[in-house]
């Protein structure tokens, strides 16, 4: 698979969950976020701390590193190759990442 028909299927996952989400949620989700910023995380059903996970993934990177950053302009697509590779590796590092096979 190629890595466009990749991003395409994410797209349409994320789309479809976002969907969902609106759809069960008995509050209305545009009122959640007054910025409306997402994180996305696919892990399994059995992880543990992954609301902590996020909220220190906002503190400790977007913030550090797309925020306070002049280059990166908000409500647009993170382009930052400092701030994907210190997500990559906050990640790797955290207790919700696994490296068990599937």
């Amino acid at each position: 698979m190629t890595r466009e028909e990749e991003a395409k299927l994410m797209y349409g996952m994320l789309f479809s969950l976002k969907s969902f989400v609106n759809k069960i949620s008995p509050l209305d989700v545009k009122e959640e976020t007054p910025s409306g910023l997402k994180f996305v995380l696919n892990t399994d059903n059995h992880s543990q701390g992954v609301r902590d996970l996020l909220h220190q993934i906002y503190k400790e990177i977007y913030v550090e590193y797309v925020v306070k950053n002049p280059m990166c302009v908000l409500n647009e697509p993170i382009q930052s190759e400092l701030f994907k590779t210190k997500l990559d590796a906050y990640i790797k590092q955290s207790s919700v990442h696994s490296t068990k096979p599937i």
